[in-house]
């Protein structure tokens, strides 16, 4: 029976040899020549390779995706320079693994003459404490530091260890780079599948390189299992079908509280800037289908409504608002086609992120001059006391009024005749723009006339009269 995918024995740091190792770790290449991809590092004249042939060993952070060989860069680096090699994973080892490895690291340094070089897998899931722990080691020179990551350092590990460490980025293999770990898997005979005669349809080739994303451990398991599959079947070729059973439901690489969390949410929302309905539907599926909670998407669908389509269309946020309460309403799975409503409608919107601007602009204002005083004749005088000092005096009701339309300040002085807003000419904001223009030319001809004509007559009450604004 074959086995499953995930049940492939030992992990990573300490696999058994020979073939009941996973093929991934049969396949780990030897030497830095044996390393496919990352040229532009390990390429003649790159970093990695300068570094590896003066038998060199510097403290890294080494950031890339799964898959892409931090763990075999790092060892080979390591036995390059002739130092020891100590791997912690941090997702299990604390401070205590830790003290171990400086431990062990002193003992090579005062008898073997040697250096140590600590490998920290996944070191942005150590807090900052356990970090802090390494640094004095690293700073005395007793431990070479390799620290690998999925995450964006920047964010995930502490300024001190950052400056005493190149960062490395490492990129997803591409798919020709893919195809050839898979061909050299199959060819081996030693570490590989070589002895089994077994080959593999192009199809089923495309396959595997197609659903792994750049990750070199997923293609070699993916492969792995493909070929049990075919053998318990007594074939000798790989088929299309091996493979997508091999891989079954591929987990998209999407960490809700990771760097890919954020990129993935940002490329949503700059495709419904861009009003590519098209794009913003495949990053919306790619959220849906890794988990991503839908409420979090619909907020922001409710912030892009206001900040980029405003009153371009002032039914999107209304729109934003529905998708929010039908997804809240229905759940997944069918809470996905609302949003999906939504995208489109908020895609192929008119944009303008007049309103936005013009927000932005007033709190600028308000944090510069800080909370300058309401003019008397805006104030409300709902006491006599207030009346007598003069709250609410002149001040002008609009709708007594031709057109509602008054010469009057609706500022303190000191902001009287500043513009914040203006609407563009897209969808609705253009009929909204040429509501503005009229006003203020009938304004500025009010404030013109000297003429007490143009009053039509006196109000009869005032609005705090009647104990409002």
């Amino acid at each position: 029976m074959a086995r499953r995918a995930n049940d492939r024995g030992p992990g990573l740091f300490q696999p058994k040899r020979g073939s009941i190792a996973p093929l991934a770790e049969r396949m780990r290449p030897r030497t830095l020549d044996e390393v496919v991809g990352q040229e532009h590092v390990l390429g003649p004249g790159k970093l990695l390779n300068r570094m590896a042939s003066a038998g060199a060993l510097h403290s890294l952070i080494l950031w890339g995706p799964p898959g892409s060989g931090k763990t075999t860069i790092a060892r080979l680096l390591a036995e390059k320079s002739g130092a020891a090699f100590r791997i912690i994973a941090a997702v299990s080892a604390g401070i205590a693994d830790l003290r171990d490895a400086v431990v062990e690291a002193r003992r090579a340094l005062d008898f073997e003459g040697r250096r140590t070089a600590v490998f920290i897998d996944e070191i942005h899931r150590w807090n900052r404490a356990q970090q802090d722990a390494i640094l004095p080691h690293v700073e005395s020179g007793l431990i070479t530091l390799i620290g690998a990551t999925t995450e964006n350092p920047s964010f995930e590990v502490i300024a001190p260890l950052l400056s005493r460490a190149r960062v490395v980025v490492l990129h997803p293999l591409g798919e020709d780079q893919l195809a050839t770990l898979v061909a050299r898997a199959l060819v081996d005979s030693e570490r590989g599948l070589g002895s089994s005669g077994l080959e593999i349809e192009p199809n089923a080739r495309d396959e595997i390189v197609r659903i792994c994303g750049g990750d070199a451990r997923r293609a070699l398991g993916t492969l792995e299992v493909a070929a049990e599959l075919a053998l318990d079947a007594g074939r000798r070729a790989i088929t299309l079908g091996d493979v997508s059973e091999a891989a079954q439901h591929q987990a998209l690489r999407y960490d809700r509280a990771g760097e890919e969390h954020y990129n993935v949410i940002s490329a949503f929302i700059k495709s419904l800037r861009g009003s590519d309905p098209d794009a913003a539907l495949y990053w919306l599926m790619r959220m849906v289908e890794a988990g991503e909670e839908p409420l979090f998407i619909a907020r922001r669908m409710v912030i892009f409504a206001a900040e980029d389509i405003g009153n371009a269309d002032p039914h999107a946020l209304q729109m934003a608002l529905a998708v929010k309460d039908a997804v809240d309403f229905v759940g997944l799975p069918e809470g996905v086609i609302p949003l999906a409503q939504g995208v489109t409608y908020l895609a192929t919107a008119p944009k303008s992120n007049a309103s936005y601007r013009a927000m932005l602009a007033a709190r600028s204002d308000v944090r510069e001059f800080g909370p300058l005083p309401v003019p008397l004749h805006l104030r409300n005088a709902p006491t006599p006391l207030m009346k007598g000092l003069g709250y609410g005096a002149d001040y002008q009701y609009p709708h007594d009024y031709d057109g509602a339309l008054v010469d009057q300040a609706y500022r303190p002085d000191r902001l009287e005749g500043k513009t914040y807003y203006f609407p563009s000419d897209r969808g609705e904001e253009s009929r909204i723009r040429a509501f503005l223009e009229d006003l203020r030319r009938r304004r500025h001809a009010l404030n013109a006339a000297t003429d007490p004509a143009i009053r039509r007559h006196q109000p009869a009450t005032k609005p705090e009269d009647a104990g409002g604004d």
